[in-house]
């Protein structure tokens, strides 16, 4: 699986469209989008789910008042349960074959996180993409079983080693989405479906996070051996010792050459609860296209701060705030909603 850093042919999205994941707040959602899709489409072509070609015009309604594209913009009519492609949406692998390289696409089966009814037609999104760019398809298995993993749980360094987190996939009773299937067993088929060499496993995410611990609002890779980690300072907060724990643990991290990795410790925006409850608000929910990285922003003073450790990072591309106040009311942001097809 190639790094997200590495050169796009294409970002995946899915339209909004259900009003469960943004209660009252659709139409503002979509104006969201319009802000991404401009963003993004200015490297890049941005394929969007759509549910029918009614709701296409709408989209293109949208988004053109929003400035973005409309020619880089390419509207896949495939129905969704969601919009958050990073999770249900076709995950690409990459191999070397000769002096070229050939694409394909691994099916991990997605079931809305264990949690709720509503995913049948998200499953589907990585064989329409098969289908419409004719590429194969592999169903991953373990144990003879459907093995189901989203790709926000997962984070790549492209060269071999593999991050996600024990609170997400090992938890015995808590949306467990592989019955049965222990830590040496899901090393094993990641190994096997993804190419890489090593995989590392964090404890925990911040408090609010709908998926029960993406590793997508912990710890992402900024290049081939850097990493930005999360920490809250605030003591007295909910997510200070889970938060730490990992820090605890990132220590023992070695990449697939066996060396150290560089940890930046990136901030943590104030609390943010909506109907009282907290909401997963995270800075490394951050998405890279290629034309710029893309980065929630909170109304937070911390939010500078998180623009500008990034920004030092990525000398490569701008680093682009993206006011996310009302996206996170969904439980996600940037980088659920979006997923990379490399070049």
């Amino acid at each position: 699986m190639p790094a997200e850093w590495e050169r796009h042919e294409a970002t995946w999205l899915g339209w909004p469209h259900n009003p469960t994941d943004w209660p009252g707040k659709i139409d503002t959602i979509r104006w969201v989008y319009g802000e991404i899709v401009r963003k993004i489409g200015r490297g890049e072509i941005v394929r969007i789910l759509i549910n029918s070609r009614k709701a296409e015009r709408e989209a293109r309604g949208f988004l053109g008042k929003a400035g973005a594209d409309l020619s880089k913009v390419e509207f896949v009519v495939h129905p969704t349960n969601r919009g958050w492609t990073r999770d249900s949406g076709p995950i690409f692998v990459r191999r070397l074959k000769g002096k070229r390289s050939e694409k394909a696409i691994v099916h991990f089966h997605f079931n809305a996180w264990a949690k709720y009814p509503d995913w049948r037609k998200d499953r589907r999104v990585p064989e329409t993409a098969a289908s419409l760019l004719g590429k194969r398809l592999y169903d991953a298995e373990c144990g003879g079983r459907k093995f189901v993993l989203e790709g926000g749980g997962i984070e790549v360094n492209g060269r071999g080693t593999l991050l996600t987190t024990e609170e997400c996939y090992l938890h015995p009773s808590i949306q467990v989405r592989n019955p049965g299937v222990g830590r040496e067993e899901f090393d094993e088929t990641l190994k096997r479906y993804l190419g890489v060499t090593n995989v590392f496993w964090l404890c925990n995410g911040p408090v609010g996070d709908d998926t029960h611990g993406h590793i997508d609002d912990i710890c992402r890779f900024v290049n081939a051996s850097t990493l930005v980690l999360i920490r809250e300072k605030n003591a007295k907060d909910v997510n200070y010792r889970p938060l730490e724990e990992n820090w605890e643990r990132i220590g023992d991290l070695r990449l697939e050459d066996g060396s150290k990795p560089e940890v930046v410790a990136l901030p943590m925006p104030e609390p943010l609860y909506f109907d009282g409850e907290r909401l997963p608000a995270s800075y490394a929910n951050f998405y890279i296209s290629n034309s710029a990285v893309l980065v929630p922003t909170f109304n937070d003073p911390n939010d500078r701060i998180a623009l500008g450790i990034l920004g030092e990072l990525f000398t490569d591309r701008p680093v682009v705030g993206i006011h996310c106040v009302d996206l996170v009311l969904g439980f996600g942001t940037l980088h659920c909603l979006t997923q990379q097809q490399p070049a």
